[in-house]
């Protein structure tokens, strides 16, 4: 299976943002982000370079997609569907990308990471509407039942971050029991609810030239 092997906080660095790729490790002083937050390169800080438009929209699409750890052809495949629904195409696609089950696994706090939760999800640790659920990339709906099994509720990390994810908080578009180990994807998130660093009008426009 293909995957992105870049240095995750090297990915944080490109952006020149915290993509908070590696759990608990970002909230921390830890953060190699928080040390060298200009961009990777063997010649250090170099500066604010100013990027042509399209330079902008690149950098808007890749942050998205690694954000949310897609590669290129599955990013495309997203931005198709989320083209062909109705709505603005942008929005669409944001929706449609927490709506996966490693984002909503992620957002429930069944994982650390985004990395974390695809991967109880990928080891049948993730049910969903009382059926086991192996792909990362299913699209959860609204009303549906995400529930993580026995087994993996007993693992200490998934007990971890259930913990760290209860203490910040949950994103209003789930309803997490933590004793349980079991949430309800309750609507699609709003524009407004997600990150406003996100450009995904760059993104529309990038894929439209």
């Amino acid at each position: 299976m293909a995957r992105n092997r870049d240095p995750k906080c090297r990915q944080c660095r490109r952006e020149g943002e915290k993509l908070f790729l590696k759990g608990e490790k970002c909230y921390t002083d830890r953060c190699a982000f928080e040390r060298r937050s200009y961009p990777p390169g063997q010649h250090g800080p170099t500066g604010n370079r100013r990027l042509s438009p399209y330079g902008e929209q690149l950098r808007a699409k890749q942050k998205i997609r690694r954000i949310y750890g897609l590669l290129e052809r599955q990013f495309r495949r997203f931005y198709a569907e989320a083209e062909r629904r109705r709505g603005p195409t942008g929005e669409n696609l944001l929706q449609m990308l927490e709506a996966r089950l490693d984002s909503v696994a992620y957002r429930m706090g069944f994982g650390a990471s985004r990395a974390e939760a695809r991967q109880v999800v990928r080891h049948n640790g993730v049910m969903v509407n009382g059926k086991r659920v192996n792909i990362p990339s299913y699209l959860v709906k609204p009303g549906d039942v995400i529930q993580l099994t026995e087994k993996a509720r007993a693992q200490l990390r998934v007990q971890a971050a259930l913990k760290a994810a209860e203490e910040r908080g949950f994103p209003e578009w789930v309803e997490v029991n933590v004793a349980e180990g079991r949430g309800v994807f309750k609507a699609y998130p709003m524009r407004q609810e997600l990150s406003p660093t996100l450009n995904e009008q760059a993104v529309v426009e990038l894929y439209s030239r």
